[in-house]
């Protein structure tokens, strides 16, 4: 085993306005692995986090409730817990970025910014809500986009064409909070100078502590030139008011990643541990932040570039995961794939979500998808059927013929020394988080172990005269395999490893650099350890999860327009579908959904007019194909003639879908 160390370990902070879901939980289950494998190889490792607390969407969500944002602050932190406590993901510390702590850091590395020169202060335009009285996020504003005129987009971004933008820019811009028409208005406001910090970053982004693809990002980020950041926000706001400035408050993403520090000190203060061992600029200590890969510019950039202005030590490393996706899709509540934490605890075992995420993860920050048919089969194929069923293969024999009392030889050591070697290829794969690659050798183990099961027989030596010791020594050679690879998940899964300690009669299982097989040691009588994954389990769970959408306009179910009359095949089987490529589309003036689409369908050119305004850019539709109606009697309209229909899919607005083919079809082909 490598020689002791002192490491700190933290996650990303979720935010205090809603539940932990599971997209969540691939984060936290990912380090809370690594630091339980830290802990078992004796290394001394400190896992802290702490809830995000301030903002503006904490103040209104707090409004709209109708209580204070402590209260509504201190009710999630206590639901955040609770759903962590039962993934069986353990903090040494779980604080609040709204405490004393993060408030006394926040106040010092601002002030050890500013004396040195990193701080600055201009006035600015903003949209400001002339009823609220508040300065508007670029989140609070909605309105037309300037590039492709789409509806409901946000101030900054375009969901419909992907254009980005000032919140100025947008036409026919209204307050999310109230509705009303924003204003522009001046407010001073002060600003870090991250461009202060360009060769330190520079360096420092290409020195190991990022992934590949991450330092190969923050390369073109810097050589498009780094530009001063907006520390500071304007009251209204719910966060900590910047000392030498009233009614200035520190921009959340200021202290949010001070909250690792402050969560730190709490645990310090608590158990005795001297916090600037690990946070002065020459510390020792070694310091890992994982995060998921959409706050990459706040930890590589802006972080170590404070840190390094308040003269605190810089991350050993930034960890970058990737999305989850279900079934292959962005998580959905329709589809009833966004789901909470608790639901899934409501329904299915934590530990096979667990092993779940760490068969699929890797060191990289590509995105995991959740496949319910691949999790069914990999939790009941690996767990229930290789590792539970070795013990429960030979438990049985050792009870009823032994006393419950294991062998005093080993049958095998070249095999048991097999099982212990794999320890250090093991322990490289967990370090490096590459721990899909080591579920797939801890399994090879399992196969092993129930080969040489199978090879032995212990159900025919059962049956045989005078050979007792060898039905003891085959079943306690497969009990201590059994040991083996237990302790090799224990980082995984904790609480099946903890089921089979205690049946097995022994302690929490270090890392088994130099374990020695159980010999003439008492065991308990077996109990299942875990239980088949069922699919109607995971049927009721996604039920559970699904968020129906309302009837258009609000309509009560009463006023729903009735399903048409029945009509026969026959009259089905006159639609002529057809693949079209799309030449040419434009809006339609004086339409607010309507566009105009030329259509090719092999040599024959359409007019078609369709309602998918709402969802997509007239030009991100050149070129692409789709299904159309094509016999469909040509249509005489306010605007034209239309002489066929697209088909789409959805509920509306922007969630509308066009058909696509598949790939290789061509204009004209018929769609069957």
């Amino acid at each position: 085993m490598s020689s002791q160390r002192t490491i700190l370990v933290t996650s990303a902070l979720p935010y205090a306005n809603g539940p932990i879901h599971i997209g969540h939980l691939v984060e936290y289950i990912q380090t809370d692995i690594w630091v339980r494998f830290q802990k078992q190889r004796g290394h001394t490792c400190y896992y802290v986090c702490a809830d995000d607390t301030h903002g503006t969407p904490i103040m209104l969500k707090a409004q709209q409730e109708g209580i204070a944002p402590d209260a509504l602050i201190e009710r999630v932190h206590k639901e955040h817990q609770a759903d962590f406590a039962d993934f069986g993901i353990v903090f040494d510390q779980y604080h609040s970025t709204h405490s004393d702590e993060n408030r006394a850091y926040s106040t010092l590395i601002y002030q050890r910014l500013r004396d040195a020169g990193h701080i600055e202060s201009r006035t600015i335009t903003q949209a400001y809500d002339p009823v609220k009285a508040m300065f508007l996020p670029d989140r609070f504003i909605k309105g037309e986009c300037p590039r492709c005129g789409a509806k409901e987009q946000y101030g900054d971004s375009c969901e419909a064409c992907g254009a980005t933008y000032a919140p100025t820019d947008l036409k026919n811009a209204v307050s999310v909070v109230s509705g009303e028409k924003p204003i522009e208005k001046e407010s001073l406001h002060y600003f870090f100078k991250l461009p202060d910090f360009t060769g330190m970053l520079a360096e420092w982004t290409q020195a190991g502590h990022l992934q590949p693809e991450v330092a190969n990002k923050m390369t073109e980020w810097l050589e498009g030139g780094l530009q001063a950041w907006d520390i500071s926000r304007d009251a209204p706001y719910f966060g900590f008011e910047i000392p030498d400035a009233p009614g200035k408050y520190f921009y959340v993403w200021l202290d949010a990643p001070i909250g690792y520090m402050a969560s730190f000190k709490a645990l310090c203060d608590r158990i005795d541990i001297d916090f600037d061992r690990y946070w002065v600029a020459d510390s020792n200590a070694e310091l890992y932040h994982f995060i998921g890969k959409d706050i990459i510019y706040f930890h590589a950039l802006f972080w170590p570039a404070i840190l390094t202005g308040a003269g605190f030590r810089t991350p050993s490393a930034i960890y970058a995961h990737g999305f989850l996706t279900v079934n292959g899709e962005k998580m959905s509540k329709s589809r009833g794939t966004f789901i909470k934490a608790r639901t899934y605890l409501e329904h299915l075992n934590p530990q096979y979500l667990r092993y779940y995420f760490a068969a699929k993860l890797g060191d990289g920050i590509e995105d995991i998808d959740l496949n319910f048919e691949d999790f069914t089969q990999r939790v009941n194929s690996d767990l229930v059927g290789k590792v539970v069923n070795i013990a429960s293969r030979c438990s049985g024999f050792i009870k009823k013929r032994f006393d419950n009392v294991l062998s005093d030889c080993c049958d095998q050591p070249e095999l048991w020394q097999r099982f212990i070697d794999a320890q250090e290829s093991i322990a490289e794969l967990y370090e490096n988080r590459e721990f899909g690659k080591a579920m797939r050798e801890i399994m090879a183990l399992a196969d092993l172990a129930n080969q040489y099961i199978d090879e032995r027989k212990p159900w025919v030596i059962a049956k045989q005269e005078g050979a007792e010791q060898e039905l003891h020594d085959v079943c306690s050679m497969g009990l201590n395999l059994f040991r083996l690879i237990v302790a090799y998940l224990r980082p995984v899964l904790p609480e099946l490893a903890g089921e089979a300690e205690r049946f097995l009669q022994i302690g929490p299982q270090p890392w088994p650099v130099d374990a020695q097989p159980l010999l003439n040691h008492r065991i308990e009588a077996f109990k299942p350890l875990m239980t088949r994954v069922e699919p109607d389990k995971i049927e009721a769970m996604i039920a559970a999860s699904k968020e129906h959408l309302e009837p258009a306009k609000n309509q009560a179910a009463s006023e729903i327009e009735p399903i048409a009359d029945t009509i026969e095949f026959a009259d089905f089987a006159k639609i002529d579908l057809r693949i079209a490529r799309i030449v040419k589309t434009q809006a339609v003036e004086g339409a607010d959904k309507l566009l105009q689409l030329t259509v090719d369908l092999g040599g024959d050119t359409r007019t078609i007019f369709a309602g998918i305004k709402s969802a997509y850019a007239p030009e991100s539709l050149e070129g692409r194909l789709t299904v159309v109606v094509a016999n469909l009697k040509p249509r005489k309209m306010r605007f034209g003639v239309s002489e066929g229909m697209v088909l789409a899919a959805g509920p509306g607005g922007r969630d509308i879908w066009l058909l696509s083919p598949d790939e290789g079809a061509q204009p004209g082909m018929r769609v069957k």
